[in-house]
């Protein structure tokens, strides 16, 4: 196990207690369990708002006539914007504290959703998307922290790894809003009501509010601060020996962010152009692939605790390498394809269990907003272009080889990355680091 350092400069980890999955929630006490939910719905409404627009591309496609590599460029500018977002909700987590910045964050990406149901053209759709995404970074970078200064060392891989399979229940009511509203609306006006959809996450703010209270580590850290006026800087993660920290974990982030876009962006395309099915017929293949999702979260945030964040990362950058070859090179039927949904769900999004665990605890206190809100969303934002790319290069070649092509090079930098950062599990996070 991995191991840390206390105030005093002693070596310090926690052992697991119990390796069970839901030992976590069994010790959590009310305000603990108040924080899990908020956080669990924030990050299901923070997927649903994201997977909205790649499951109408194809009506934005056919309705404003731009090409494939144009409109991913909504996504991939969404993530970039994103990767900014979550540097300044990270910082701002750090100057203000992580409940209030997370309420601004997801007051910031409804907003920004309820817009975009609104606009006249493509230009006015990725203006729209770009403010989007400035909440959306925020609010993973907020919530991340939140969580992981909420739970003990030994079940801090499981609680943040459960919180994040809430992107799968979000994904899962991106497709559900999308059968229900292609089916009895036209095309032309049901892609306005998901992005209206989006905007429910805003209801979330008021039980924040109300329930949700900062970690004593950030409050006691915080209060520190105040009276010494000692603030962090917004480039100290960039200084001494964090920057090697920043730059390993930057590329990680970067590889496991972008094969995870390159795949799940494009897939629903994939679907009804090269496998020739209808935008309702695909929900079935899709469902496969959220439910392989949701239960390669769970599975990924046991084995956070359980092998370790690393040997997490490594095995299954190597699994989502082999099954999204399999999916999209080799000569499978429709009903083949439909079961190989779960594997590639589940490989493509179980090691993101471990990243947020991951980056709480590999920097200090003062700087842990900073720090994890730049490292995840700058891979998200270096990965958004990974949208982009496989739309442009699937001009040239078919969709299938360009997924496979980028999910590919991005799953190889990840497993490379991760395999030069250290080992994390067990370390106790301390308040005046």
């Amino acid at each position: 196990m991995s191991s840390t350092t206390g105030p005093s400069g002693a070596i310090q980890t926690a052992e697991i207690e119990d390796s069970s999955l839901l030992a976590f929630y069994r010790d959590m006490k009310l305000p603990e369990r108040r924080t899990f939910w908020a956080c669990a719905a924030g990050w299901a409404l923070d997927g649903m708002d994201f997977m909205i627009y790649p499951l109408v591309i194809g009506t934005i496609i056919t309705m404003w006539k731009v090409d494939a590599g144009t409109a991913g460029l909504a996504g991939t500018v969404t993530l970039l914007a994103s990767a900014v977002g979550g540097w300044l909700g990270g910082y701002l987590a750090d100057r203000i504290g992580r409940v209030k910045t997370l309420q601004l964050t997801i007051l910031w990406f409804s907003v920004f959703s309820l817009v975009c149901a609104f606009v006249q053209n493509f230009d006015q759709l990725l203006i729209a998307r770009a403010l989007l995404g400035l909440g959306f970074g925020g609010e993973w970078a907020a919530g991340a922290v939140l969580m992981g200064e909420s739970i003990r060392p030994q079940y801090r891989g499981r609680a943040v790894g459960s919180v994040q399979s809430g992107w799968a229940v979000g994904w899962g009511l991106a497709v559900l809003s999308q059968a229900v509203l292609f089916s009895y609306l036209p095309a032309e006006t049901a892609w306005r009501w998901m992005f209206a959809v989006g905007a429910l996450p805003a209801l979330l703010v008021f039980f924040l509010r109300r329930y949700v209270e900062e970690p004593e580590i950030a409050a006691a850290t915080l209060a520190k601060q105040n009276a010494s006026g000692e603030r962090p800087g917004l480039a100290e993660i960039f200084k001494g020996p964090i920057l090697k920290t920043t730059i390993l974990a930057s590329l990680a982030v970067t590889g496991c962010q972008g094969g995870y876009y390159a795949i799940t962006f494009w897939v629903p395309r994939f679907l009804t152009t090269e496998r020739k099915l209808s935008v309702v017929s695909s929900t079935g293949y899709l469902s496969a692939l959220i439910i392989g999702s949701f239960v390669g979260y769970l599975v990924g945030a046991w084995l956070a605790d359980k092998i370790g964040r690393r040997k997490l990362f490594l095995y299954f950058s190597l699994g989502a390498i082999a099954v999204i070859i399999a999916y999209t090179q080799l000569p499978l039927t429709n009903e083949i394809l439909w079961v190989l949904g779960f594997p590639l769900g589940f490989f493509a999004s179980a090691y993101f269990s471990g990243v947020g665990a991951f980056l709480t605890e590999l920097y200090p206190t003062r700087l842990r907003g900073s720090g994890q809100g730049f490292c995840y969303n700058f891979g998200r934002g270096i990965g958004a272009l990974f949208p982009f790319l496989v739309g442009a290069l699937s001009t040239t070649t078919s969709l299938a080889n360009a997924i496979a092509i980028f999910a590919v090079a991005a799953y190889g930098l990840f497993f490379l990355a991760a395999f030069a950062l250290p080992e994390t599990r067990g370390r106790i996070l301390h308040a005046d680091t």
